[in-house]
């Protein structure tokens, strides 16, 4: 698998459409009472640097005014990825309309536009994304979307409210109407991560040559990062179903969350080469040669997709278990035991990030499946402060 460099980020397509002042259906709302939230100031992953050349900055200005807790944003549609720019806007893209928005925390939105070729379908669409390190000088965004051939990584350049195409940097990851993976993350080494699923092929997870069931490393044009456990090869993981979340504490120790089949959701501490063991164990299951996570779940309890590592805890949001689980760690990659936070009280949650401010912004995703309300989906600001 080699990086494909083009002047375009999806096939023949011309560019991302212009901005919006506001989103259509999105709604800002103003700050409502303060809600739970997990306690901790925020550990960025966005350290290092990825060797990009410089470019013109594609933010500036002073850093925004922290988001007050409560619902911020509502009508959106199936929101799924969320990443913060250095002047604390959030950047937020939609599964199903392949819409990307900027999300100030006075809850303004604007949309930057709508990345072309995206194929959604099922769980598929445009998923993940994630702000480069260097973004200032080079613009980078990068986006994992479904295509009709198959899922990619696409870079971006963001100026100002214009969002245009720059490269497909990883293409080839399989693609199916589940277990697509799509998260996004750099990494305190400057290099960026991707999570992927078996796309219902569950043997292609132990397979290393497929890019299917796999957690990947590379570098801002999509070659296999220096370091990488397999010569040669983008593979960082292997042996998953389906990872939508991705964190590292203060200490450079990953976690990642995975989905389960029919039993066990699991937490696991990542290590370059690792087996994760699917589709042979789901969940604990104490068999040499793969590794165990460090906390299970039943699906019904969790089913979780994005994670926030943050003041010495775990946060995962729960879709089917409609709760953000705070795992406490204990140090040298120990947990502590789990609590269940926010239960029903938001529906399915897809996604939690912390901004600079220490707050979590969590994505719900009630419309697609589940028992919406009248605002959904919604960006749902907590404060750590109103958490015992």
């Amino acid at each position: 698998m080699s990086a494909v460099v083009l002047a375009v980020a999806v096939g023949a397509c011309a560019g991302i459409g212009g901005p919006d002042t506001v989103a259509p259906g999105a709604t800002s709302t103003a700050a409502g009472p303060s809600t739970r939230a997990p306690t901790g100031a925020p550990t960025s992953p966005n350290a290092g640097t990825d060797g990009t050349s410089p470019s013109a900055p594609a933010t500036g200005g002073a850093p925004a005014a922290a988001a007050e807790p409560g619902v911020l944003v509502t009508n959106l549609l199936s929101p799924w990825g969320l990443d913060f720019l250095p002047d604390g806007d959030a950047l937020v893209t939609e599964r199903d309309t392949a819409r990307v928005l900027r999300v100030a925390p006075d809850g303004s939105v604007t949309e930057l536009g709508t990345v072309p070729g995206v194929r959604h379908g099922g769980e598929g669409g445009l998923l993940g994304i994630v702000v480069a390190p260097d973004v200032e000088r080079t613009g980078h965004v990068f986006v994992y979307a479904t295509t009709d051939a198959d899922n990619r990584v696409l870079r971006m350049r963001l100026s100002g409210d214009t969002l245009e195409p720059d490269a497909v940097v990883v293409e080839g990851i399989p693609r199916a109407g589940n277990h697509n993976g799509g998260r996004l993350a750099f990494g305190p080494d400057g290099f960026l991560y991707v999570t992927t699923g078996d796309a219902g092929e569950p043997s292609s997870a132990q397979d290393v040559a497929s890019l299917g069931g796999k957690i990947l490393r590379v570098d801002a044009d999509g070659r296999p990062a220096p370091g990488n456990p397999f010569d040669g090869s983008p593979v960082w993981s292997y042996g998953h179903r389906n990872v939508q979340g991705l964190g590292w504490d203060a200490d450079g120790r990953m976690y990642a969350s995975e989905f389960g089949q029919n039993t066990y959701d699991e937490l696991n501490l990542v290590k370059p080469g690792g087996n994760y063991g699917w589709p042979e164990v789901e969940g604990v299951g104490a068999v040499e040669g793969f590794v165990d996570p460090l906390r299970q779940w039943s699906t019904a309890e969790a089913s979780p997709s994005g994670i926030a590592v943050t003041g010495g805890q775990v946060y995962l949001a729960a879709l089917r278990g409609e709760s953000l689980w705070r795992v406490p760690l204990t140090g040298n990659g120990g947990t502590g035991e789990p609590a269940r936070l926010l239960q029903a009280e938001y529906g399915r949650l897809r996604a939690v990030e912390p901004d600079a401010a220490g707050n979590l912004w969590l994505l719900t995703s009630n419309r697609s499946r589940g028992e919406p309300t009248p605002e959904d989906d919604r960006i749902v600001v907590v404060d750590p402060a109103d958490l015992g």
